[in-house]
């Protein structure tokens, strides 16, 4: 009984841990750098910003959501009985259960509203480039740089 109790307690608390886990990993923030990118050389391209749209990146599927979940579910599905044989099925039934709630629960914490930015470089080659919301609000006209370190790109604006 005392473990039921335990469980049922503690569900509640690991899945909002693992919600505000998730969450923490979930930026792209164009405003915030990476300190593998610090005194790092980076190429710079001068253009115009045609159009700008919003878009939603899809939430990541790391795995965390599923084992975390499947845990959760498998603890609290063993302790829903006092029978032994019962309670091995309920567990396992409740792993599965879990781990697939869990990975729902990792997809939907890690998704973000982001936009994408379709701008015309000064030679006429055209970029579309999605980056999470900024600070900086982009509109069609608009003067930008865009900045390229390693595999990462972003857009900002240019300097008056």
């Amino acid at each position: 009984m005392s473990n039921s109790r335990f469980s049922s307690s503690l569900l509640p608390v690991l899945l909002a841990a693992l919600a505000v886990g998730l969450g923490a990993c979930a930026t792209s923030d164009p405003d915030m750098i990476s300190r593998d990118n610090v005194q790092t050389m980076s190429q710079v391209q001068d253009g115009v910003v045609l159009s700008v749209r919003k878009v939603t990146v899809d939430g990541s599927q790391s795995g965390v959501g599923a084992v975390v979940g499947g845990v959760v579910g498998a603890i609290g599905g063993a302790a829903g009985s006092g029978i032994q044989r019962e309670s091995q099925v309920l567990g396992v039934l409740g792993a599965v259960a879990g781990a697939a709630a869990g990975n729902a629960a990792e997809r939907l914490v890690t998704k973000e509203e982001a936009i994408e930015i379709l701008v015309q470089l000064k030679g006429g080659e055209r970029r579309a480039i999605v980056q999470a919301k900024g600070a900086q609000i982009f509109e069609p006209g608009d003067p930008v740089i865009i900045v390229t370190t390693g595999n990462k790109v972003r857009v900002t604006k240019a300097p008056k």
